[in-house]
């Protein structure tokens, strides 16, 4: 069974950065693409960015194209969103999640198996 603990969420004002953070367990880290997941109050959940399984590919949203950036350590069994220039349309829950595959790396919500519990977000103007 995997788990995976955010933390690294709190209140920011518009032009500030945050740093989240995502502490995974299993054997089979290094196996897996992660994504960061985003939602809002009477939102749907929205992608924002993911990472392949070797750190070779990291897509992202185009909201946070830019200013966001993922990143891995496998050997810490770790995957980071470090947040710039944030924006109060930033404001949000932020999950962490791997996906539901070995070596595959989607964008939407169902390609992941398991999901953090979230993390606050919020961006003051």
């Amino acid at each position: 069974q995997v788990q995976l603990v955010e933390s690294g969420g709190g209140l920011v004002q518009a032009g500030g950065s945050l740093r989240l953070s995502c502490a995974a367990s299993g054997s089979t880290f290094g196996d897996y693409a992660m994504g960061w997941f985003r939602q809002a109050p009477g939102k749907e959940r929205e992608f924002v960015a993911a990472i392949a399984w070797s750190g070779g590919s990291t897509p992202y949203a185009d909201s946070v194209k830019g200013r966001f950036t993922i990143s891995r350590d496998n050997a810490k069994k770790m995957v980071y969103l470090q947040m710039n220039r944030l924006k109060p349309d930033d404001t949000a829950v932020y999950y962490c999640a791997q996906a539901g595959r070995v070596w595959y790396m989607g964008l939407r919500p169902d390609d992941y198996k398991y999901w953090g519990q979230g993390t606050q977000v919020t961006v003051s103007s």
